[in-house]
């Protein structure tokens, strides 16, 4: 293999903008990826790592090392808490090891070594394929290839025979330079990697018993606690525990419960072995029995389990399953069953509905394919736990079935309201094909007391047939949090008390209008039974909402249950979000196109298309200004509710089937559809100014989601922030108006009023008596500041200093910064920085400057400089106030000088022309604002 040492991180970091200005030149406005939620593990085996130090007397420090895809993540295995996880890599990871402070990776044909997050130093395969497992033996790395045909070492190659496939590479303790290679046939081989020899073969009948099937893979390979002993497992579901030294089987165990996943020796002492299957269990053997079977621990995980290890010399058992979790079982005595100790655990399938709870901000309720509800901390992921549906671990472990197949259906709509959270339950949710919808505590973190179930209690009277149930479609829990709504797919809407679970109220859609029943051809059953696709109640318990599948929006009195008003929609309501705050009601409609009820007025306000797949899901911003919606197009946009204008989008690398706005503004959390991660999008108008700009199909990219480790800290992090300040702010003026127009200087009117009127304002505030002397103080000697008391003291005055040529010098630094720049500036241009700099001066020093003009020079120059700034149509208002008291000032002047005359008719000149102008402008604007308003 080729070493390739990455250069210093200076370097390092321009590689990095190298790559990033290949990019497209667009880059989202208004969200950046932040980071990403609920990720802990993958099918990939994790890796333990146990340190002690001198002193400690906490016991050893345990570290596990798990794979996040195309990251890993280091965690703490004494609180379970995250430590650190490690930048992303090109491509999935496949395999991983750690070697003191090192972590080693295979990401495809490249094995990248990792000390403390960095990257140091990468391994490249000059095969060009990819590396399917590595391990370190002493100061060597061992990989193999993807296809299992060589085994890769630093300087040489190994080729196995055509019939041998290999799998995994394990040192037997005390082995001198020798390694065991098992395959995906069954067969073990011994190779020495020094000399590259194979020393023994295992033949697969030696290692599987007679009645097993032949060719069984092996899955699972081994060292036991004891010299020349390693425990195998295969494919099939069988167990050998074999001395390679004497080539013979010691015991021979079987599973059931598909293939042999993982095995693990304990090492405290106690002959106890650990299985793992493809199917979530953990058997625990008793070697000295012969290998007899001790405990079952059936559905240990939701999903196959990837890897298990004890901790040394410790009754502690670590596994981890690709249901996305870690977990720690406590072996109390020898012979006693395995119990949960710690655990961290995420989704085990991509959640698909997502909503903010609170107003803080910090948790996220989250629905899974999974059957699972779970809250989400977004300040640390300690704080993140499921919502337990009861003792369903002991009712599995009774029915032998696993857990999984007694949750709850998957959740397709939830609702919540924490004003009576500490009271009682707060959280209302609707399953798939369920006819109830179920209450859910956040306080106490478990399904709630209620069913509120469709059904009617009264029995029907005679003959009547009983209404059919439908299966709860949506809910709705009031503002308050008293009441929880729900509606059916048979158009069945009824209202509950959260607190006792007592039905209140019923709310009835009637019958499909006329309009809608032609236009979408409803069968007869179809009029009376129509479904309910969304709910939803003001802020104040006056309106109940109801969105239904053929295409209305029904408003309900909220107290007499009564229906005020029907709006009826160009197409099917698939679903809707109200947004309390201000009275809008967001309809997603199934001809793509998302509509804005006025709930008021009860109108379409707004209509937002522009969709190339269906809409998933949609919020609104806390402000309720931005409305954010994610379609099948795998495209999340923004549009700004007032004007009705897209002011941002993006596209993601896969589809996001749920999106939730921070209530604190600062994020939007995101779900995917090949993801068990929430994902976090910062919002930039938080932390600075964003222009909003029309974004149009061209202009939107394709955006990597936000990875575990989160946006990087440094000046990387803040260069999308600078790139967005180099915009140009499409609303700020511009320093000069195009054509005739005038320009003014956007100076406050009060500066230019003081200029004209400083003569009264200084008379006005002239002291009514003369300042009175103070009185005689007493003797003291004058010291001067500071810590230590210094006396002050005159200096001499030097006899070698001629005053007449200090006299010279201060002659010649007489003239002002004023006159500096008038003099300085070109006769024939518009005197800018001239003007630029007097607008800076306050009106007393002006004043002081208009009347240090003495010379005739200085005063034509001055004359000229009025004249060519009225040219320019710039600062007009400036160029009268300068105008008026340099005339009151010198007009005496400058009618003794006949030279001025001819200056001062060029200025009249243009003055008359440039005042009739601006006063053309205005009476033709005033003219427009009067039609306007008498017309309005």
């Amino acid at each position: 293999m080729t070493v390739e040492e990455l250069p210093s991180p200076p370097r390092k970091r321009q590689r990095q903008d190298q790559k990033k200005s290949n990019k497209p030149k667009y880059e989202p406005r208004l969200f950046v990826p932040f980071r990403a939620l609920g990720l802990i593990t993958n099918h990939i085996p994790f890796v333990i790592q146990t340190r002690s130090h001198k002193g400690a007397t906490d016991g050893p420090r345990i570290h596990i090392l798990t794979c996040l895809g195309k990251s890993w993540a280091l965690w703490n295995g004494a609180k379970m808490d995250l430590l650190f996880v490690g930048p992303e890599v090109e491509e999935q990871i496949s395999s991983m090891v750690m070697d003191g402070d090192a972590v080693w990776i295979a990401s495809g044909p490249n094995v990248i070594k990792y000390i403390r997050g960095k990257e140091v130093s990468r391994l490249v395969n000059p095969l060009g394929t990819t590396l399917s497992f590595i391990t370190i033996f002493g100061t060597q790395l061992l990989s193999l290839t993807e296809d299992g045909g060589r085994m890769l070492l630093m300087e040489t190659t190994v080729e196995f025979d055509n019939d041998f496939t290999a799998t995994s590479i394990l040192h037997p303790a005390t082995y001198l330079n020798k390694v065991l290679v098992s395959s995906s046939q069954g067969a073990v081989q011994l190779w020495n990697i020094r000399s590259q020899t194979c020393i023994h073969k295992f033949a697969t009948s030696s290692l599987l018993s007679s009645s097993a099937s032949e060719g069984s893979a092996i899955t699972a390979l081994t060292q036991s606690s004891a010299i020349d002993v390693v425990g195998i497992g295969f494919a099939s579901g069988e167990i050998s525990v074999y001395d390679v030294r004497t080539d013979e089987r010691l015991m021979r165990m079987f599973m059931d419960g598909g293939s042999v996943r993982a095995l693990g020796f304990r090492s405290d002492g106690q002959p106890i072995m650990a299985s793992a299957s493809s199917l979530g269990h953990i058997a625990i053997w008793d070697l000295n029995e012969g290998g007899r079977l001790l405990h079952m621990v059936r559905g240990a995980h939701d999903g196959a389990i990837s890897a298990l290890e004890w901790i040394p010399n410790q009754p502690v058992l670590i596994t981890s399953g690709e249901d996305n979790s870690v977990k720690q079982w406590l072996f109390d005595t020898p012979s006693a069953a395995p119990r949960l100790l710690k655990f961290r655990s995420g989704h085990q399938a991509p959640p698909h509905l997502i909503r903010y709870y609170g107003e803080d901000g910090k948790q996220l309720l989250t629905a899974s394919r999974d059957r699972s509800l779970r809250c989400t901390s977004v300040v640390r992921d300690s704080r993140s736990f499921e919502l337990s549906q009861g003792s369903l671990a002991k009712k599995a472990s009774g029915l032998s079935i696993p857990v999984a197949n007694l949750k709850f259906p998957p959740i397709t709509a939830i609702s919540h309201s924490p004003a009576r959270t500490k009271d009682w339950d707060d959280i209302l949710t609707a399953h798939t094909d369920e006819t109830f919808a179920r209450t859910w505590s956040m306080q106490n973190k478990k399904l709630g007391k209620h069913n509120f179930s469709f059904a009617d209690t009264s029995r029907a009277k005679g003959k009547e047939r009983a209404s059919p149930l439908g299966s709860a479609k949506s809910v709705c829990v009031t503002a308050c949090g008293n009441f929880g709504l729900a509606g059916s797919s048979t158009g069945a809407i009824h209202m509950w008390n959260m607190q006792s679970g007592i039905r209140r109220r019923t709310f009835r859609v009637g019958a499909c209008p006329p309009e809608v029943a032609g236009r979408f051809q409803t069968t007869e059953k179809g009029t009376k039974e129509r479904s309910v696709t969304g709910l939803a109640t003001d802020s104040l318990n006056t309106v109940v909402i109801a969105s239904t599948l053929d295409g209305t929006v029904n408003f309900f009195d909220f107290h007499t249950a009564n229906l005020d008003h029907t709006v009826i929609l160009p197409s099917a309501a698939v679903s809707m979000v109200l947004q309390r705050d201000n009275g809008l009601l967001a309809v997603v409609c199934d001809d793509m196109v998302v509509r804005l009820v006025d709930i008021e007025t009860k109108t379409v306000v707004r209509e937002f298309g522009g969709f190339r797949g269906r809409v998933l899901d949609i919020t609104f911003s806390p402000d309720s200004r931005w409305l954010i919606t994610t379609s099948l197009d795998s495209i999340i946009r923004t549009f700004d509710i007032p004007t009705g204008r897209l002011i941002d989008a993006f596209r993601t690398s896969s589809v996001a089937t749920s999106v939730s706005f921070s209530p604190t503004n600062d994020f939007i959390a995101t779900a995917h559809v090949d993801s068990v991660g929430v994902f976090l999008w910062a919002n930039r108008a938080q932390y600075t100014e964003v222009a909003f700009q029309t974004v149009v199909e061209d202009e939107i990219a394709i955006v990597d989601l936000p990875l575990m480790q989160g946006v990087a800290e440094g000046e990387e992090s803040l260069s999308p922030l600078e790139a967005l300040a180099a915009q140009v702010d499409v609303f700020s003026t511009p320093p000069k108006l195009d054509g005739d127009l005038i320009t003014l200087t956007l100076l406050p009117r009060s500066k230019w009023q003081t200029l004209l009127n400083l003569e009264i304002i200084q008379q006005r505030n002239k002291p009514k008596e003369p300042p009175k002397a103070p009185e005689k103080a007493p003797f003291f000697l004058p010291t001067l500041p500071g810590v230590e008391t210094r006396f002050v003291t005159e200096p001499k005055k030097s006899a070698s200093q001629n005053p007449s040529r200090r006299l010279e010098q201060a002659i010649q630094n007489a003239e002002s910064v004023f006159l500096q720049r008038l003099h300085g500036e070109d006769v024939n241009g518009d005197y800018e920085s001239f003007f630029s700099f007097s607008k800076t001066l306050s009106a007393a020093a002006a004043d002081l400057e208009l009347q240090s003009l003495v010379t005739l020079d200085s005063l034509r120059t001055f004359i000229n400089a009025l004249t060519q700034r009225l040219l320019s149509h710039q600062d007009f208002e400036a160029v009268q106030a300068f105008l008026n008291v340099f005339l009151r000032m010198h007009a005496d002047t400058i009618i003794s000088n006949s030279e001025l005359h001819d200056d001062v008719e060029r200025l009249m000149k243009v003055q008359r022309t440039e005042s009739q102008r601006i006063l053309e402008l205005i009476a033709s604007s005033l003219g427009a604002l009067g039609f306007v308003r008498d017309t309005l």
